[in-house]
Formats: structure tokens, sequence, C-alpha cells
């Protein structure tokens, strides 16, 4: 049975939550999304030849943001995880959860709740840590899960503020957030140089626009090795708002195809009103795990339960 972990705000009440209410570095997201995009850029904005900004995981290294730099959408980390990214809130709920592969647990997912009894408003914090593990035994080899969107559900109708912190220099940073439930792939140009790793496939857009998809994902559905360059289509460069979910493309895996080790998410805020403390939603699928095949690999979902502030 699927229960509201926490009851949707009458609007008209509670009005809508202006930016004031948000900590430095959350960027609010529209219902309707932005003018071309259900997207805004975070760690991937700005990005240059001198500062390629990991191109979606791709590249390495990458210059980690701080109060001065590269710092759309990042909020200063708080003292411990356990504390909101916010003063006046209160841890109202903590889960670890196991990620399950087809024959055994392939990572960890922390899922925080907190609330201001004062503001009525709550943020829900994720991340996700992987493991040395397979999650396809059907295929030879170690298949490592890599984690190229992280979706929360449950916020139709909502002002929302979303943003993320690093707890670690080598945790994956986000490099968009979007009020959308279709994640959408991206490919470097080729994994086989540095150079190529720094740009875009071709047609690979890092706004998406927001004409058509509602899927899950968006891409083309097959692994790429390191010498092939990358090509899609526009058609598959598209994802429509959808204000019940916001999405967070990041790129996390124990082993990457591109070769660099980011087995560490961002911690993921998303900040709204909300009417009283959080409960679990049994079977609800309030969270989504994609991977989106970036290189050598397909697309899967892998769907857990977690706090929401409405029903997804």
């Amino acid at each position: 049975m699927k229960t509201s972990l926490l009851k949707l705000a009458v609007l008209s009440a509670i009005g809508v939550m202006s930016n004031a209410n948000a900590a430095p570095g959350l960027v609010a997201l529209p219902t309707t999304g932005f003018a071309n995009s259900a997207y805004t850029n975070c760690f991937n904005d700005g990005r240059t030849a001198l500062d390629p900004k990991g191109n979606f995981g791709s590249y390495s290294p990458i210059t980690v943001p701080t109060n001065s730099v590269n710092n759309t959408c990042w909020v200063a980390k708080p003292s411990s995880e356990l504390f909101a990214p916010l003063s006046g809130y209160t841890l109202v709920g903590s889960r670890t959860v196991n990620i399950p592969g087809d024959s055994g647990n392939i990572g960890t997912l922390l899922d925080y709740a907190w609330r201001n009894s004062s503001t009525g408003m709550c943020i829900i914090g994720t991340r996700v840590t992987m493991t040395n593990a397979d999650h396809d035994s059907s295929t030879p080899g170690t298949q490592y899960f890599e984690v190229n969107d992280i979706v929360r559900g449950g916020f139709s109708g909502l002002a929302v503020n979303a943003g993320y912190t690093l707890f670690s220099t080598t945790a994956s940073p986000v490099y968009r957030q979007g009020r959308t439930f279709t994640s959408v792939q991206h490919r470097a140009l080729a994994y086989d140089t540095s150079a190529n790793k720094a740009l875009n496939g071709t047609n690979y857009l890092d706004l998406p626009t927001k004409n058509t998809v509602t899927a899950n994902y968006s891409g083309v559905n097959s692994p790429i090795d390191a010498t092939t360059t990358a090509s899609t289509s526009s058609a598959t460069q598209d994802a429509v708002v959808n204000d019940s979910w916001v999405d967070f493309t990041l790129d996390s895996v124990y082993a990457d195809d591109d070769g660099s080790t980011n087995a560490v998410s961002a911690f993921t805020y998303v900040q709204a009103a909300c009417t009283a403390n959080p409960s679990v939603i049994t079977n609800g699928g309030a969270i989504r795990l994609r991977q989106t095949a970036q290189e050598a690999t397909t697309m899967k979902e892998i769907i857990l339960d977690g706090y929401s502030i409405g029903t997804p």
C-alpha cells in the first residue's frame, strides 16, 4: 500500500516559495521548466577548454566547486551529512538503503528528510555510493552500474529549489538538474583521448529541448566503445517538463569505462513546502537511479522507495 510521505500543502494557503527561503546555491526550478529546457546547467555551466568541468563525467581532472568557482547549484557542505544545508531544519527521517543488482547489492543509498516546523518547509537529501559488485550476472565479467541520473518524485504543483554539495573531493558533481521524469543521455565525442573526452558527441546537448519525450530515458540504447565517434539525433536529446519529478544528472560508478573513479555521488537536495513530518512511501518508487548508456553500457533503471513530499 502506498502512503504519502508528506501531504501536499494547499498552495493558496502556503503561497509560492521565494528564493529567500533557499540556501545559498540552491536554484529555483520553475514548474514549467526554463525557456528552452526542463533542465538548467549546474557544474557544467561555463565549460571551456581551460575549465572543461568533467563533461558530464567523461573528462578528468576537474576543479571542484568552492565559494568562488564552479558553484552554480552548489551549496557549501554542512559540518555533517546529517545536517540540512540550511539552518532551522531538523532531521525527521534517515534511511540507508541497499541498491539491488540482479544477484546481490551493488551499492548503498542515503535518504534523508529535514523539516523546518516554523516555516513548513522540507528538504529531501539523497546520495549514492557504488561498490565493487556486478549488477548483471548474465553478462561475462563485472558489469558496474553507472548512476547517470538520480530522480526524485513527489513535487507536483510545488515551488521547488534544488542543488547539491560534495562531501568528498572525488564525488561526482551535479552537471544539470531539472523538473522532468526523463533522463537524457550525454556522450563525449569519443573516449580515447582527453581532447575527445572534453567535447560533446555530435548533436548531444548540454541542455535538452522540452518538446515531446516523456519516457524514462532519451538517448541511444546501445554501448559505445572508446574509439567510436558518438552521434545522435535531436529527437533523442529531449525531455518534457514534469513538475512532479526532479532529475539530477551526474556520473557515479565504482569503475568507469572512461577511466575515472567516482563511486560516490553528490549529495542532492530538493526543498519545497510540506505540512507534516515524513514517512516512507512503501512501493512508491519515489527514487529512480538511472544508467543512460553513456559509454559501454545500456539503459537501466533501479526503482527504490524513498521520502517524498507528495505522491510520485
